[in-house]
């Protein structure tokens, strides 16, 4: 009898769909760690084994890992993680400094959050049952997750750098004047509000993690209580971004005008011209770069993962759909200031997310036809922006009052139909009964 309950329980299809994806995300990492192999470079599997006992490259993220996997436990159980973690970093950090071992490259912390999330496994494998193993492991495997996809994005980075020899960015430059070349202006700006204003912009810039795992802590802040996870939450999203996007890298390969067109791109560089002078308006053509600079600007990742988190920021208190527009704000100021990115690889980015948040909302709630149609709306919207930065540059820049609507129409479009949706979807609020009158008393 217990033998047929557990393959019945096995057929389930949210059962089925665990153990594909888990298949799926396994075949994946073991792809990529023999890919970047060939090219001489650790994969995202031997970066995060070597973490175990060498200093992590960021602390910080593995101690964001260990906190969302602590939303499973109770409070006790947080206090005994926390504290096992600093205790680890503790003998970490002495070891290091009595053997005369100096970090230079990474935190000189963290190796005890990764050994506290591993340690939960084994716990999970053998101190727990049924739901109660499930829920550690889904705790564990979020934190993983975010780790993991850190790891996975720098190698793909890696691999863009060294298969991708040609970059198109004269080509997004000058689709870009139809925007009228914002990251020029936004540089120039940045550059006057001088060291203060650059460091915020950096700061919100590199620990857009730290943001969403905020949010997320938010959204799931009922799990140890109920002993599940909602349907649907922001690290589903910032994975299948990171997973993406960087595929659209390989088909769209562009450095940034700070490397193409400014002085970080050295001898690589078009000309040196980033912010202070707009890159003339000529046919444009493949340009060869470095095997060093990621190609890692169409679409804006930043972007998507800001925009992310800003949606998800909606429903909660206010001070977090606050915390969540300045994250956004700041995000596309520092995107475009620092030269990063173009203002088309932000329109490309905010529809590349509406789109997959669309698809993830869909399949949590079950596939209809305004889901469906969203789904194909936003793809069609994001195809034709990458086949018009492609092949109507020279169009868009000599008729920027003409394409420059275009562009923030469909990036509206899309943001208007997810809206609209995503409305329909939302649980109606019952009405309050009113009381039945009731006759005088005579």
């Amino acid at each position: 009898m217990s033998r047929s309950t557990a393959f019945t329980t096995w057929r389930r299809p949210r059962v089925l769909l665990y153990a594909a994806a888990s298949v799926v995300a396994l075949g994946f990492f073991i792809t990529l760690e023999i890919t970047a192999r060939r090219y001489g470079l650790p994969g995202p599997v031997t970066n995060q084994v070597q973490e175990v006992v060498l200093p992590p490259k960021s602390g910080f993220l593995l101690y964001a890992g260990m906190a969302l996997m602590m939303v499973v436990l109770t409070w006790r159980q947080r206090f005994i993680a926390v504290g096992t973690a600093i205790g680890i970093d503790i003998v970490f950090f002495l070891v290091r400094w009595a053997v005369g071992a100096k970090v230079t490259d990474g935190h000189p912390f963290g190796n005890g959050a990764l050994w506290v999330m591993l340690g939960c496994v084994v716990i999970a494998l053998t101190r727990r049952t049924g739901r109660e193993r499930a829920l550690l492991l889904k705790g564990v495997g979020l934190g993983l997750v975010l780790v993991a996809g850190r790891k996975t994005g720098d190698t793909w980075l890696l691999i863009t750098s060294r298969t991708r020899p040609m970059v198109l960015d004269q080509y997004v430059a000058t689709a870009d004047h139809a925007l009228g070349n914002p990251s020029w202006l936004v540089g120039r700006i940045v550059k006057a509000t001088g060291p203060i204003g650059a460091h915020v912009l950096d700061y919100v810039y590199i620990q857009l993690a730290v943001a969403a795992v905020v949010v997320t802590m938010y959204q799931l802040r009922h799990v140890a209580a109920e002993r599940r996870f909602p349907r649907h939450h922001l690290v589903r999203t910032f994975l299948v971004i990171g997973l993406v996007g960087p595929a659209v890298y390989m088909i769209f390969p562009v450095v940034g005008p700070v490397f193409a067109y400014g002085a970080d791109g050295g001898h690589w560089a078009l000309a040196n011209m980033w912010p202070n002078t707009l890159p003339p308006i000529n046919p444009p053509h493949p340009m060869p770069f470095d095997e060093i600079t990621p190609r890692n600007c169409m679409p804006s990742l930043h972007t998507a993962w800001a925009t992310a988190i800003f949606i998800h920021s909606r429903q909660g208190p206010r001070l977090l759909r606050f915390a969540g527009t300045f994250w956004l704000i700041a995000t596309l100021g520092a995107t475009l200031g620092f030269g990063y990115h173009y203002g088309v690889d932000l329109i490309a980015g905010v529809v590349f997310t509406l789109t997959i948040e669309t698809a993830l909302r869909a399949l949590a709630r079950g596939w209809d036809r305004s889901g469906i149609q969203l789904v194909a709306h936003g793809t069609t919207v994001f195809a034709a922006l990458l086949v018009s930065y492609r092949f109507l540059p020279m169009e868009m820049a000599g008729h920027p009052w003409l394409f420059g609507p275009l562009l923030l129409l469909a990036m509206g479009s899309v943001i208007h139909g997810y809206v609209r949706t995503t409305r329909l979807w939302e649980p109606k609020a019952a009405p309050a009964l009113q009381p039945e009158p009731q006759p005088e008393l005579v």
